[in-house]
Formats: C-alpha cells, structure tokens, sequence
C-alpha cells in the first residue's frame, strides 16, 4: 500500500494522554495501513495543505486517502475504521446522529484535556 492510499494521523507526540493513546492504536492489528506523524517531531510548519502546525496540536486531525483534513471526533472515526478491531465502532460512529455525538463529546474533552495531561505525566 502506497502511502497516498493510506490514512495519515497527526498526534501530538509531547502529550502523554495522546501519547499513550497513539501507542495503543499502533499496537493494533493494521495499524501499518496508517501514517502516524508526530507533530513535534516535524520541522514543517504546513504539515498537509490547509493544517499547519499549531492546528494540528490545538486539536486531533487525519488525511485521507484522497486528502481530506478531518478534525475532532470525526478524525477518531476514522482511525477507528482503518482498523480492524475497531472498524465496526468507526462506521457506526461516522453516521448521524452518532458522529454529531462524538464530535460534542470531543470538544468537552478539549476543555479538560490539559487537566487530564497533567495526571498522565
């Protein structure tokens, strides 16, 4: 699979909430059918076109296949459907009302996500 066809993730590598998730996902079956980009590892400030940096650590973002940015809960969605055991979760959860769901319950984890970080350092 060329790395065109593949889903990208850009995570935020410092974060040890993130971390240890990013960590988990990639232990998982097919995880070597996804792009996983550390962002402060990368010395681009444009990432992708239309994601920069400082987007990509204010909030989570993948690339598509076909070069979409997607964010929040929806990019979660998406990581879960490139991968096997989590495909079932990562359809179902790119339908509505469900993804309307999961994108709420992101950004209030947003709002809690520097607390939650530093109980994880």
């Amino acid at each position: 699979m060329t790395d065109s066809k593949k889903l990208t993730v850009f995570y935020d590598g410092a974060c040890p909430l993130c971390n240890r998730e990013i960590s988990f996902y990639k232990r998982r079956k097919g995880s070597k059918a996804v792009n996983w980009i550390d962002v402060n590892r990368s010395a681009k400030e444009e990432l992708a076109p239309r994601l920069t940096k400082a987007q990509a650590l204010s909030r989570f973002h993948v690339q598509t296949f076909d070069g979409r940015i997607i964010s929040g809960g929806e990019a979660f969605a998406h990581v879960w459907a490139a991968l096997p055991g989590f495909r079932f979760f990562g359809k179902f959860f790119q339908m509505q009302p469900f993804l309307w769901f999961l994108n709420n319950l992101y950004s209030v984890f947003l709002r809690f996500r520097p607390h939650l970080q530093r109980l994880f350092k």
